[in-house]
């Protein structure tokens, strides 16, 4: 038995082994004709000698608070302090306010399928690879090299903004020396493998996770007068007022939202290598979200009630730290240092994102690798299980930084932010189309709805919502360019994305000459994760496990810390 199950796994290349379940308690609902192996023998074939590495090379070295606290990490970086500045500048407090939270109803819902999705089937690629075997293999192609660029993307961004962040310093060296120097550091710590990884993360998200709320603290107190002495309150809400520049306005803003939301469906990719992904994702998607979405729209808020929107130093500050609005109204309360303590706290901030970037921007390429979307040199792993040609490769093209050398950083960040903003629109776009389709299959071919153990909340109109709103903003992110006056190098870079999100679709379908698949007739059994089907262990909507809930000060701690 042993032997065929090792014949009928070695035969399928899509999937990886980390997709079957190794639960031995559990049973996965099937139907007539279903070909299942036992857990016993799986757990056999998917774990080599060490007992650690699964079959793709990758390793299972990431645990619950692990998983909680990566995206956590990953999405919200030092460009939250400065960032926000540039949405009450571009719209108004609340008009800032307003896209943030259209942005997190769109992420909510996001997260929802990929909860769905990655928890039925929680293979190496995550929707990348559902994508390509749900809809059609040149969309699972275009959609895993759209969403790698764009990380790729947010790997040079990053190193743009550490450049920017200690020039505010005067130090001896240029800004392309601090890129050098950075990008060295994070390709030395990116190889030392996941479990080094996850810690990392997790003390830096817990360590971000604390200034935020500080400068919640610091908001309030600079508000109420604590801190220079002059109530605030909600004067600039009153003059200059609560939304600006009208349309252009929140087109800007929604960009902006998107491009910090970005990175919250990583968790799906970050499951592959956790020890137990059906218990760990589920808890760590809900808890994320909320995390990701209070920081954000708490941080927006705060900033529209200390810097009145028409500050000019929002957005002609002279470095990353002057133009955040903490920065300015702490120099307007009379504390001239307080850039100096910003400075350290966004350098510390930037340190997870720029590592969360190189992983899923690695990790996302050894998916396509082992899709045969990519080159197989790719695919390669260390005797650890470190993807050490997908990390150095990814990492190196994040170089293109130092473009900032021979062009105003300011553009090259607004160039980058096009980019990052508009691809992803097309991922999230994508992962809804999957689901849509992945659940009439799964009702297609005769399984019941109450077998999925995670049922996305308010499907399927949440789902709707993603790909109607994303691609309609994928569409009017660039829309600017034609207000202002036609600019050819801006609207090259708005609307780039979608030029070659299409030509490698067309690309892989004429090669491959691929077709939309059928849902009647698609593999609902390989990759599927086993789970109780008697009751005893169903996951709700939200995420988690339907047991007694815990008393209201362990809910805050998993809250903060996971």
């Amino acid at each position: 038995m042993v032997q065929l199950a090792k014949i009928y796994l070695m035969e399928i290349r899509t999937p990886s082994l980390d997709a079957i379940d190794t639960d031995k308690r559990s049973a996965s609902p099937v139907k007539a004709g279903d070909v299942v192996v036992a857990s016993e023998e799986l757990d056999r074939i998917a774990v080599a000698d060490n007992g650690n590495v699964i079959d793709d090379g990758l390793q299972r070295g990431l645990k619950n608070r692990h998983l909680q606290m990566i995206a956590f990490g990953g999405v919200v970086g030092a460009s939250i302090w400065y960032g926000t500045g540039s949405a009450i500048a571009y719209s108004g407090p609340i008009g800032a306010l307003i896209s943030f939270i259209i942005i997190g109803v769109d992420v909510f819902f996001v997260m929802q399928s990929l909860g769905e999705m990655s928890t039925l089937f929680p293979v190496q690629g995550a929707f990348i690879e559902l994508a390509g075997r749900f809809i059609d293999p040149a969309f699972g192609f275009s959609l895993g090299w759209n969403y790698w660029y764009q990380w790729v993307t947010n790997i040079a961004n990053d190193y743009n903004n550490i450049s920017l962040i200690l020039g505010f310093w005067a130090t001896p060296v240029p800004s392309y020396g601090w890129i050098l120097i950075f990008w060295a550091l994070f390709q030395g710590t990116s190889l030392l493998g996941i479990v080094f990884y996850g810690e990392m993360e997790y003390w830096l998200a817990v360590w971000k996770l604390f200034t935020v709320l500080g400068g919640f603290l610091v908001a309030i107190l600079v508000n109420t007068g604590a801190i220079g002495g002059e109530y605030i309150g909600f004067r600039y809400w009153r003059d200059p007022g609560v939304i600006a520049h009208g349309i252009d306005g929140f087109g800007k803003t929604f960009v902006l939202a998107a491009v910090y939301y970005s990175g919250t469906e990583m968790l799906a990719l970050a499951g592959a290598e956790s020890k137990d992904p059906k218990r760990d994702l589920p808890n760590a998607i809900r808890q994320t979200f909320w995390r990701i979405l209070i920081i954000f729209i708490g941080l927006v808020f705060f900033a529209g009630i200390i810097v009145p929107y028409n500050s000019s130093e929002l957005l002609t500050g002279t470095s990353k730290t002057a133009l955040s609005p903490w920065t300015i109204a702490l120099v307007n309360a009379g504390w001239d240092g307080a850039g100096n303590l910003l400075n350290v706290v966004m350098i510390t901030a930037q340190f997870s994102s720029v590592n969360s970037a190189i992983y899923v921007a690695s990790r996302s390429l050894v998916a396509l690798a082992h899709q045969g979307r990519a080159p197989r040199f790719f695919s390669k792993t260390s005797k650890n299980g470190i993807p050490v040609r997908a990390i150095v490769f990814s990492n190196t093209l994040g170089l293109i930084a130092l473009l900032n050398v021979a062009s105003s950083p300011g553009k090259v960040f607004g160039y980058l932010i096009s980019i990052s903003g508009a691809a992803t629109f097309v991922a999230w776009a994508f992962i809804g189309i999957t689901h849509l389709r992945i659940r009439k299959a799964w009702v297609l071919q005769g399984y019941s709805v109450d077998d999925l153990p995670y049922k996305a909340l308010f499907h399927p109109y949440g789902t709707w919502f993603v790909v109607l709103l994303n691609l309609f903003l994928v569409f009017i992110s660039g829309y600017s360019v034609f207000i202002r006056g036609f600019a050819a190098v801006d609207f090259v870079f708005d609307y780039i994305v979608l030029v070659i999100f299409t030509l490698l679709y067309l690309f892989w379908k004429i090669i491959k000459r691929t077709k939309i698949v059928s849902l009647a007739e698609v593999d609902l059994v390989t990759g599927r994760r086993e789970h109780l089907v008697d009751g005893s262990t169903h996951f709700d909507g939200e995420g988690a496990e339907k047991t007694l809930r815990p008393p209201w000060y362990i809910t805050v701690k998993r809250l903060l810390t996971g």
